[in-house]
């Protein structure tokens, strides 16, 4: 079946993988970044979205799933757009992010995600594998951390 999908479609699909992911913080100000060992990569905690979800419960189950820290949604970030290639066939993803505070909670190494550091803006600039993470904490900072913002207190 999945051959049959390449040959009528190209190896294209255009229907959006959807995902919702954080600029996770703690209130000194570190944000998380997490490594993925199935792709060696260093990102912001994100994921898909399950059937029946909204963009704020995904990322906050995500969050839970691949931190293990509960939080709070302090404000929005927007959305992310790339393409993604899985089993041989291409299709866009479209990711929204939210900043999110630390309730409570703390990390332990899984098989999805081995590590977790928390880091300034600066070394999780650094350290993140791709542009597009690095775009995102480039707005959590202009809208939030450079202006000292509680999203919180802020957002209506």
């Amino acid at each position: 079946m999945r051959r049959l999908l390449q040959a009528v479609t190209g190896g294209r699909d255009e229907r959006p993988v959807l995902a919702a992911g954080a600029v996770l913080r703690r209130g000194d100000g570190l944000v998380a970044v997490v490594h993925r060992p199935r792709y060696d990569d260093w990102t912001l905690p994100k994921g898909k979205l399950v059937a029946g979800e909204d963009g704020e419960r995904g990322a906050l189950r995500e969050v839970l799933e691949e931190t293990g820290h509960r939080a709070t949604i302090a404000g929005e970030l927007g959305e992310t757009h790339y393409r993604v290639t899985r089993r041989g066939v291409d299709r866009p993803k479209r990711v929204r992010y939210y900043v999110m505070d630390v309730v409570d909670g703390g990390f332990t190494p899984h098989a999805e995600v081995d590590d977790l550091r928390w880091l300034t803006i600066q070394e999780a600039r650094q350290l993140l594998t791709y542009e597009r993470d690095r775009e995102v904490l480039d707005r959590f900072f202009s809208q939030f951390a450079a202006n000292g913002l509680d999203g919180r207190r802020s957002m209506s």
